[in-house]
C-alpha cells in the first residue's frame, strides 16, 4: 500500500492544528483581573497574514467575557545591496548592476493593539528573536490592567 495519497490529507490536518493553537498568552501583572485572580492565563489566538503581521483574537476573563480582536506586527530589520561592476561577458556587455535585500538577524521588535467589544482597548510592545516564533513583551489596556505577553 502507497502513503503517497495520505500527504497531502496529513499536510493539510498539520496546518489546520497549527492554525487554532493559542499562540500567545497574556499574564495579568496588576489591575482588576489580578486582583480578582492573581492565576488568570488569557489565551491569545494568532492568525498570520505575512510572516510580519496578523490578526489576533481573546476573550476577557469574567464576568462578561468580553471578545477583543486587532493586529499584531513586528519590524524585521533589513538590508539592501547593490552591486556594479564591468561585464565582459555576451549577456551584459558594459555593465552589471543588481539590488538584494535581506533580512538581518537578531531581536525584532513589535507591536500588539485590540479593541474589545466593550470599548477596552488593549495596547502592548514585544520582542522577537529573528526567524523565531517566541517573544516576550507586556501589554496594558484602558482598564488599569498591565499584562505579561508571552509567546
Amino acid at each position: 500500500m502507497s502513503l503517497r495519497p495520505l500527504v497531502p490529507c496529513l499536510l493539510s490536518l498539520l496546518a489546520l492544528t497549527a492554525c487554532g493553537s493559542d499562540d500567545m498568552r497574556l499574564y495579568p501583572l496588576s489591575g482588576p483581573i489580578a486582583v480578582a485572580n492573581p492565576a488568570t492565563v488569557i489565551p491569545v489566538t494568532l492568525r498570520s497574514e505575512t510572516k510580519t503581521s496578523g490578526q489576533i483574537s481573546f476573550r476577557l476573563p469574567k464576568p462578561n467575557r468580553t471578545k477583543c480582536t486587532g493586529t499584531w506586527t513586528s519590524v524585521a530589520p533589513r538590508v539592501t545591496t547593490h552591486e556594479r561592476g564591468l561585464s565582459l561577458g555576451l549577456r551584459n556587455i558594459g555593465g552589471r548592476y543588481t539590488n538584494a535585500t535581506s533580512d538581518v538577524g537578531g531581536v525584532n521588535s513589535g507591536e500588539v493593539y485590540a479593541v474589545c467589544k466593550d470599548g477596552t482597548r488593549l495596547e502592548g510592545t514585544f520582542i522577537m528573536g529573528s526567524g523565531t516564533q517566541s517573544g516576550t513583551g507586556t501589554a496594558s489596556d484602558t482598564k488599569g490592567n498591565s499584562y505579561k505577553l508571552l509567546f
